[in-house]
């Protein structure tokens, strides 16, 4: 079967993994960027993601790229240590099976495995899509139209396949009240290796990690209650400024070199909610269907689900993919949407409403670091409570 897959990330190349895997299938992937995307914020990955990147081959090239975290710091506005969590009482409630990697680097790894066996077409988008009875003719933004028998969009939060076939994004996006801005600055002076550095405010948070390269990575996220936001990286860079500017700790001087940011990424922190993730021919994956927001920490792994389970399901139903899409949405959308509930649930540790949350955030999570407490709260919180299928 030809297949085309929008998106280069993690949910497109996973999904093609696992259908040339099975085999029986012609591969092509479109990118609407000229080549695999860099920068992005790191993803803490383990779960039921973990064990199928494991049945992939990838934990070695992983773990190289990972780093390894030993302290998740909290600190007032002089940059005093006001409370922290060592991350091994983290590790030991899942058993040491996780890894803390840039997102890009995860996508990457996942890219390298099925490069020289499918077809890429980068620089290209989706304009149009238009279903026949037994393919898709796909039209395209350059090159020429061309028929497949499925199409998959893996094209994330604001995915045009989901646009051109299901309608606006804004019948299925449901905003969380926060915005957020993430980038990289060479040369940033302090350095706290491996120590992710947070500090809170009311209604904001802005986090700092060293990365190799003598490079840092930066995470601001604000409350705001308008889904508004602006689509100029100029615009968004002089909101953060506005947000953030009078903050204290080191605001000040991260954001006077905003402008030689690498990597910069600004976006609505949103989920997607829908009750098919399929139409006829056409199939979603990754956030294009259930994105549960970066708040769930876990989005890549939970992509990387979604695609193996939906090529299992094809390879069980070759021959009748509208039954393999339903029995992919029937084993997958109770357990997405707990995902997405637990997610909101945690929101307030981003953007906390009150001094008092901000207060409990910063102390009480010291406690966390006290023999079997850790283990007794995120044990439970992380476990992956879905029977994965073998395909």
């Amino acid at each position: 079967m030809k297949v085309l897959i929008s998106g280069v990330g993690i949910a497109g190349p996973a999904l093609a993994y696992w259908l040339l895997r099975h085999g029986g299938f012609e591969v092509t992937l479109v990118e609407s960027a000229p080549r695999v995307r860099s920068g992005g914020y790191i993803v803490d990955f383990w779960g039921a993601g973990y064990d199928i990147a494991e049945e992939m081959g990838l934990l070695p090239a992983l773990s190289e790229k990972s780093y390894p975290i030993r302290e998740l710091r909290m600190v007032d506005g002089e940059g005093r240590r006001v409370g922290g969590v060592p991350v091994r009482a983290i590790r030991r409630a899942v058993r040491g099976r996780w890894l803390s990697i840039p997102r890009a680097d995860l996508a990457a790894a996942i890219f390298r495995s099925i490069a020289d066996r499918v077809e890429v077409l980068f620089g290209e988008s989706i304009a149009l899509l238009t279903e026949g009875a037994a393919e898709v003719e796909v039209h395209f933004t350059r090159s020429s139209r061309r028929t497949f028998d499925l199409v998959f969009g893996a094209d994330g939060l604001h995915s045009l396949v989901r646009e051109r076939v299901f309608g606006e994004e804004r019948r299925f996006e449901k905003y969380l009240g926060m915005q957020f801005a993430a980038f990289e600055l060479p040369g940033y002076r302090p350095r706290d290796d491996e120590v992710y550095v947070t500090y809170n405010q009311v209604g904001q948070q802005a986090d700092r990690f060293s990365l190799r390269d003598d490079r840092t990575l930066f995470l601001f996220v604000f409350a705001e209650p308008s889904a508004d936001a602006p689509s100029d990286s100029q615009e968004q860079k002089a909101l953060l400024r506005r947000r953030f500017s009078d903050a204290g700790w080191e605001c000040p001087q991260i954001l006077a070199r905003l402008d030689q940011a690498e990597a910069f990424y600004f976006d609505r922190v949103s989920q997607v909610a829908m009750e098919r993730w399929s139409s006829g021919r056409v199939a979603l994956v990754g956030d294009a269907a259930f994105a549960p927001s970066f708040l769930a920490g876990q989005g890549s792994a939970l992509a990387m689900l979604g695609a193996y389970i939906l090529a299992g399901e094809l390879k069980r139903s070759r021959d009748d993919p509208v039954r393999a899409f339903a029995r992919y949405h029937q084993r997958l959308a109770s357990f997405m949407a707990s995902k997405q509930r637990a997610a909101i649930r945690f929101a307030d540790n981003f953007a906390p409403p009150s001094r008092l949350s901000v207060f409990l955030k910063n102390h009480l999570a010291s406690t966390l670091g006290l023999p079997f407490v850790a283990e007794l709260l995120f044990r439970p919180l992380m476990r992956d409570r879905i029977a994965r299928p073998i395909y």
